[in-house]
């Protein structure tokens, strides 16, 4: 589920940015740099009606990707979000006089042997 919707995100964002590379705007668009007619629209009259509705459309569609994608990586099964909510963080306990105490230390601190030093090399005779 999640790449499959990983890839239709993908495949709407790159139809989007060639959606909007085709508008006309002031400059005649990037239409006109390939060979379409400078200040009017190479794919008709109407055309650029047509083309913001499919633009506005897409990018709601965009949108609606978006938010569910980070919705189900949230709170799907087997959330592949790390940290959100978790609750891992110890948090300070209050007191009935309302001043904070930190959390305790729940592991003791490990000593750790000290390494042997080898003795040095006595210069042979």
């Amino acid at each position: 589920m999640q790449t499959i919707s990983i890839i239709l995100l993908i495949l709407v964002s790159i139809f989007m940015i060639l959606l909007i590379l085709i508008q006309r705007g002031k400059g005649g668009g990037l239409a006109g740099a390939f060979g379409g007619m400078g200040g009017q629209s190479a794919f008709g009259t109407k055309a650029g009606d047509t083309f913001t509705r499919i633009t506005v459309w897409t990018a709601i569609v965009w949108f609606v990707l978006c938010i569910g994608i980070v919705y189900y990586l949230k709170h799907g099964t087997g959330s592949r979000i790390s940290g959100f909510g978790s609750g891992d963080v110890p948090s300070a306990s209050a007191t009935p006089d309302g001043t904070s105490t930190p959390a305790a230390e729940t592991s003791a601190p490990v000593s750790t042997p000290e390494p042997a030093t080898p003795e040095p090399a006595k210069p042979q005779e």
